[in-house]
């Protein structure tokens, strides 16, 4: 079985995440590997691969309907504040360049691949209510060691993913929320859900995420997209030494 009917089979079974929005627990959650640190010598370079976006309108019944020019601008956006965000790090920070052919097609397979390890550390370890047993005392998710070849491509020790999904409630939506309201009825209006994972490419283990499952900031927007990357970059593992290299584009 190749690795894309694989993934094509695991996909499937992703869980909604969303689903921890409208449960009654804290929002946003962080995990670090244990014994997990930068080394303390040497250069760190973190590959920043371009984020996962995905933005639209939910409709006054619900349904989310993707909108491309939304989705265009946020991650235009949200690519511009990673950079910033990363510029005031000690580590030596590049963003994965546009790739072609086989490279391509790989780089799709892997963020697609990221996220559903994401999705399933989130949902199995990081909120309550579906813990795995395996899983109660230690962080241990891997996307596996052929996330190695990124690395190679990309010239990096580790991988920053980022995912977010929005959808906008419309007018229609927003007053059936102020209508459900006042008659004591579940109408929540819009979807803002994102998660940021650090991944050891010499390994492929993931070594730390960051999930908020109601997040704020119009990604829409410059200063949104700025609020957004710094919820996401909260708790980020630090390294000290001196000032991070600019990101190079």
């Amino acid at each position: 079985m190749t690795f894309r009917v694989i993934l094509a089979f695991l996909l499937l079974g992703l869980p909604a995440i969303a689903a921890h929005a409208h449960m009654g627990v804290a929002s946003e959650k962080s995990a670090l590997k244990e014994g997990f640190a930068f080394p303390e010598k040497g250069s760190v370079r973190i590959l920043l691969f371009r984020p996962d976006v995905i933005v639209g309108k939910q409709s006054t019944g619900g349904l989310d309907q993707p909108n491309a020019d939304w989705t265009a601008q946020a991650r235009d956006h949200l690519v511009t504040s990673l950079g910033k965000a990363q510029g005031t790090r000690s580590n030596n920070m590049k963003l994965m360049p546009e790739l072609s052919g086989e490279d391509a097609l790989l780089m799709a397979d892997y963020r697609s691949l990221f996220r559903v390890v994401a999705d399933a550390a989130i949902t199995h370890k990081l909120f309550p209510g579906n813990l795995l047993p395996t899983k109660k005392e230690k962080f241990d998710w891997t996307m596996g060691a052929g996330a190695s070849r990124l690395g190679t491509i990309g010239g990096g020790d580790y991988g920053l993913f980022m995912y977010t999904y929005d959808s906008y409630g419309s007018p229609g939506r927003n007053a059936l929320q102020v209508m459900g309201l006042v008659n004591g009825l579940d109408a929540s209006s819009g979807v803002h859900i994102g998660y940021a994972g650090l991944v050891d490419l010499k390994t492929g283990d993931l070594v730390w995420i960051n999930a908020d499952v109601r997040m704020g900031g119009d990604v829409r927007t410059a200063e949104g997209a700025d609020k957004r990357v710094a919820q996401l970059l909260e708790n980020f593992p630090l390294r000290a030494g001196p000032a991070t290299k600019a990101v190079t584009q």
